[in-house]
């Protein structure tokens, strides 16, 4: 993480915030998308050079966000988390510094009112907790937050956990102490967070997931989740998405995302998008929709 990598959008009254913990990370594309091939990301032209190398690669970020409205402060999905071991080398042991990146707004952990999990994987509740130094046990991280998990999601999730295919470590460490410690909410898939958020459905990625909604003084804006991982999504909704659970469902939901917001004017934010992270879905021609990140 590093301060030069935060970067804030304006949805009318309301400011969004990244703060990113792996940028620019490179790899196949179809780590996203299972069928795709280099040869179509090189052809994508639109792709190059924010969001794919020459060669054919996808770049990628890691990264949570903070919104702050008139009256709330609010984490949409808290990213990796430090000094964490995780199936993948890259997530562990990610150093200190998502609470410095916070407080460089002016916002201490003391100062956050809601925390939002789009959905329960690992990298979007990591900062959910901290390791308290002195006892090794994981504590809230912010202590006057309450915590909006999914009724949906949650309830999956226990039999997830179990399943023998997805390692628990993540919920016992970032999910299971906000619960014991009666901080969460578990809310519906159109959950209204506060006057100017909301929660869309996007089942798929996972079987609660939602994506979250801005609307201020007339103009719009959405945080994606992990409905669509990178921007060739928006031109191939319709394909398959490897790390969706029910990739039927996932296909309908980067549909119907697609469909919703393609030349809508509002200013989509991906989750995990490379810089510049957020931009406008964009139709050029009958069979070519593609990502217009904003100010390139």
């Amino acid at each position: 993480m590093a301060k030069e990598h935060m970067r804030s959008w304006k949805v009318g009254d309301v400011t969004v915030t990244r703060i990113v913990e792996v940028w620019d990370f490179q790899d196949n594309i179809n780590m996203t998308v299972s069928d795709a091939t280099p040869e179509e990301v090189i052809a994508l032209e639109w792709l190059h050079p924010h969001f794919a190398t020459p060669e054919g690669q996808q770049r990628m970020n890691f990264q949570g966000f903070v919104v702050q409205t008139p009256t709330k402060n609010i984490v949409v999905d808290s990213c990796i988390g430090a000094g964490r071991e995780r199936e993948f080398d890259v997530f562990c042991d990610l150093p200190e510094g998502f609470l410095e990146d916070l407080e460089s707004l002016g916002i201490t952990r003391e100062d956050v009112d809601i925390v939002m999990c789009t959905h329960l994987h690992f990298d979007h509740v990591g900062w959910n907790t901290y390791k308290d130094p002195e006892t090794g046990e994981y504590r809230p991280t912010f202590p006057n937050a309450r915590y909006l998990f999914g009724q949906k999601e949650y309830d999956a999730w226990q039999e997830i956990r179990n399943d023998g295919a997805h390692h628990p470590g993540h919920m016992i460490e970032c999910v299971d102490p906000i619960v014991e410690a009666g901080m969460a909410d578990f809310i519906e898939p159109d959950h209204r967070i506060c006057e100017e958020l909301f929660c869309e459905p996007s089942h798929g990625h996972t079987p609660g997931h939602v994506h979250v909604c801005i609307e201020s003084n007339g103009e719009r804006g959405v945080i994606t989740g992990d409905l669509m991982h990178h921007p060739i999504q928006c031109a191939m909704p319709h394909r398959t998405a490897t790390f969706d659970m029910d990739k039927d469902a996932g296909r309908e939901s980067r549909m119907r995302f697609v469909g919703k917001y393609a030349d809508s004017g509002v200013l989509v934010i991906g989750a995990h998008f490379a810089e510049p992270t957020a931009g406008h879905i964009r139709k050029h021609g009958a069979d070519d929709t593609r990502f217009d990140g904003y100010g390139i």
